[in-house]
């Protein structure tokens, strides 16, 4: 490392030697991971699953990109009013989700529905989510894609930037204080590198050593702005320097790379080495949302590499390479989610429309107060009063 003797005496601004900062330093020490190559082949040394549960994580990635794709046509239809997925990133989210313990605690972004699933959530129960219907496990309470799992330990999901992260710093001390086995997982993207939660969760969980794996999906985009406008930093994982914890940047769109290294990261947090920041390198292939239309700020020319770099085409041609997957076995397997998908459909606009009434009050005491059953009284009366109640055509006014 070079040093620049800095002219006069030293002061708290100007210390008698100081670094020149090395452009591309940060970039060898932190560099991108890989175990799949594009062409699917793989260092038989790095490889960590048996094709068995390579073959399953593929099918789950294979589910999430149908079911994102599926659900974006039904917003634009507008039978769901809002979605936002994860295409282009579904290695990312699977390969570390299964990478972490049943007893372990996931505190989601907002493109981590692949995770809920992964952890038993019923395909069902997560359409009816986005309806908002009856048979809604959050009770109509949440706008779409806003899931909580809690028999998966899967948290809910909230908008609001980068409050996971403290979030998950927490429950993994609570954890560590009552000495239970578990490790936290949490998700967020770049953007959320400039939040200040980032930076109290990061703090705290590196000076008390808790158990939290930090998964950075740096897909280059926080909204409309590109991760060169949102920091300077050539690299997410060098931010874990600062917090004296250990950083990992790793190919995003790599299956078992991504598996491999939150399994390292997961061992140390389990064995009291702390945490760890894990910055996966991945792309953002659609808009932010489906209320968002990236051809507003982002040339064409700029995704088509990224395409290319596909982590459900890279996966296939490495269980290809492996004779572990056909192309008749892929078609089949697609034509069976697809169809998993429909029959889900068909099953969650079956339920009411909406939740029932006596959900208002519901999970806000063990029993309801005796105000709130006085209100619901008041309440089912003067539904029974109304006109409209009975007549379908008015049942939304």
């Amino acid at each position: 490392m070079r040093r620049e003797h800095v002219v006069g005496p030293p002061t708290r601004h100007h210390p008698r030697e100081a670094r020149d900062y090395e452009p591309g330093r940060f970039l060898k020490e932190f560099p991108l991971h890989t175990v799949i190559r594009e062409d699917g082949s793989a260092d038989p040394d790095e490889v960590v699953l048996p094709d068995a549960e390579a073959l399953r994580l593929y099918r789950w990635m294979v589910l999430n990109r149908a079911l994102d794709e599926r659900m974006i046509t039904l917003q634009r239809q507008g039978r769901i009013g809002f979605y936002i997925g994860s295409i282009g990133e579904e290695a990312t989210v699977l390969g570390t989700a299964a990478a972490m313990d049943e007893r372990d605690w996931i505190y989601p972004c907002y493109r981590e529905h692949g995770a809920a699933l992964l952890r038993g959530m019923p395909l069902v129960t997560f359409v009816c989510d986005l309806f908002g219907n009856g048979g809604d496990a959050m009770k109509g309470r949440q706008m779409p894609c806003h899931e909580a799992w809690r028999p998966g330990r899967f948290t809910s999901i909230s908008s609001p930037i980068a409050t996971q992260v403290s979030q998950a710093m927490g429950g993994a001390w609570a954890a560590k204080l009552k000495g239970e086995e578990m490790v936290a997982i949490t998700y967020f993207g770049e953007g959320a590198t400039s939040a200040h939660d980032f930076h109290t969760g990061l703090n705290f969980a590196a000076v008390r050593k808790i158990p939290v794996v930090f998964v950075c999906r740096n897909n280059g985009w926080a909204i409309s702005v590109p991760r060169e406008r949102q920091t300077a930093s050539e690299t997410i994982a060098q931010k874990a320097i600062a917090y004296g914890m250990r950083g990992e940047r790793v190919d995003g769109n790599d299956l078992l790379a991504v598996y491999a290294a939150t399994r390292r990261a997961r061992a140390r947090a389990a064995a009291g080495e702390g945490p760890t920041l894990l910055e996966c390198v991945t792309y953002r292939i659609e808009g932010h949302s489906t209320s968002d239309d990236p051809r507003a700020y982002r040339p064409a020319e700029l995704v088509e590499p990224w395409k290319r770099k596909d982590p459900i085409l890279r996966m296939r041609r490495y269980l290809s390479r492996r004779g572990a997957l056909d192309e008749a076995q892929d078609a089949a397997l697609r034509d069976e989610l697809r169809e998993q998908i429909q029959a889900a459909l068909k099953e969650a606009e079956a339920f009411p429309a909406k939740p029932s009434i006596e959900t208002l009050f519901a999970d806000v005491y063990e029993e309801p107060l005796w105000q709130q059953r006085e209100q619901l009284a008041e309440i089912e009366a003067a539904v029974a009063a109304d006109p409209r109640a009975a007549n379908p055509r008015h049942s939304d006014a």
